[in-house]
């Protein structure tokens, strides 16, 4: 018999097919009463397919009692009790890497775009206020100091890029990192206040919400531009949005927010600020590798009782 397998939320169309095929799946998210679900049937699933947006909290897992493993789709699992699993012996997986480069793009375009206001001048152009006047001078780019909150992974990557425009690098982690030549800023503030671009690259969580406060920001300064491309909670909205609004900052490029797909009324109407609909990793390419390794996890689990990428 097929592995029982309870799927959170909606995938897209060829995820659900693999899935489908290969174990005995449940779509949960189609059921009106889940609760009363649960408590009728979640007896019969060893394991939980779920997302980075979708998570699993403490009480799912509970309402799981033979649950063994976890399979998210998605790098970041701040959504997902990994406590909660780990204390019930559940493996948690996630799909890291295939995605670093896809949102390391988005960060950098959201840099450039902000800096040298080109979402801004887009907009001038539609308008048709070219023929009333030249476009504003915006920032340079090349040649500026970049600092990166969370040098992991996707951090690395965007380091990586800033060495094609010559920027200088430094980051700023929990701890200091043996292997990279950048330097280490012990503070967040001191390297805000060091930076002509602060980049957000950190995981989300309890431990890192509110990080960006609006000391950091007020750190930063009104030439320094902002850019998250990790999660809405490592920054005070709030303070960044009174940041914005009161030219505290010279700009930010936002791939996420707080309250997703809510996103601040205040920002709408800025030109110092580019919004996106979090798809830093919304390409078919890194879909499909991201789906592909949800499903290794899964076979590998099964096949090997491991985890190809477990979250720890």
């Amino acid at each position: 018999m097929k592995p029982r397998v309870l799927q959170k939320g909606a995938y897209q169309p060829a995820l659900e097919k693999a899935l489908a095929e290969q174990f005995d799946v449940h779509q949960l998210w189609k059921e009106t009463d889940q609760a009363a679900y649960l408590s009728a049937h979640g007896s019969e699933f060893v394991a939980l397919a779920t997302s980075a947006r979708w998570g699993a909290d403490a009480a799912l897992i509970e309402a799981l009692p033979n649950l063994k493993v976890i399979s998210s789709f998605g790098v970041g699992y701040d959504t997902i009790d990994v406590n909660a699993a780990a204390k019930r012996g559940v493996l948690v997986g996630n799909t890291p890497d295939v995605l670093n480069d896809c949102v390391a793009d988005i960060a950098f375009g959201l840099l450039i775009d902000v800096a040298r206001g080109i979402s801004a001048s887009e907009r001038f152009v539609r308008r048709g206020d070219w023929q009333s006047g030249a476009f504003a001078l915006q920032t340079r780019v090349s040649g500026k100091r970049l600092g990166i909150l969370g040098l992991g992974r996707i951090g690395r990557a965007i380091a990586k890029r800033a060495s094609g425009f010559d920027m200088d690098v430094r980051y700023h982690n929990r701890r200091r990192l043996e292997d990279v030549g950048f330097t280490y800023e012990a503070s967040l503030a001191d390297l805000a206040r060091w930076a002509d671009f602060l980049v957000v690259a950190s995981a989300g969580g309890p431990e890192t919400r509110h990080l960006v406060s609006a000391e950091v920001l007020s750190a930063l300064g009104p030439q320094g531009f902002l850019i998250n491309i990790a999660r809405g909670s490592v920054i005070n909205e709030a303070a960044l949005v009174d940041a914005l609004v009161n030219k505290k900052i010279a700009g930010a490029g936002l791939d996420v927010f707080a309250n997703e797909p809510q996103v601040p009324e205040a920002l709408l109407t800025l030109d110092n600020v580019v919004l996106l609909p979090h798809i830093a990793s919304g390409t078919h390419e890194t879909r499909q590798a991201m789906a592909d390794l949800t499903l290794a996890n899964l076979r590998s689990f099964f096949a090997e009782g491991r985890l190809l990428t477990p979250v720890s």
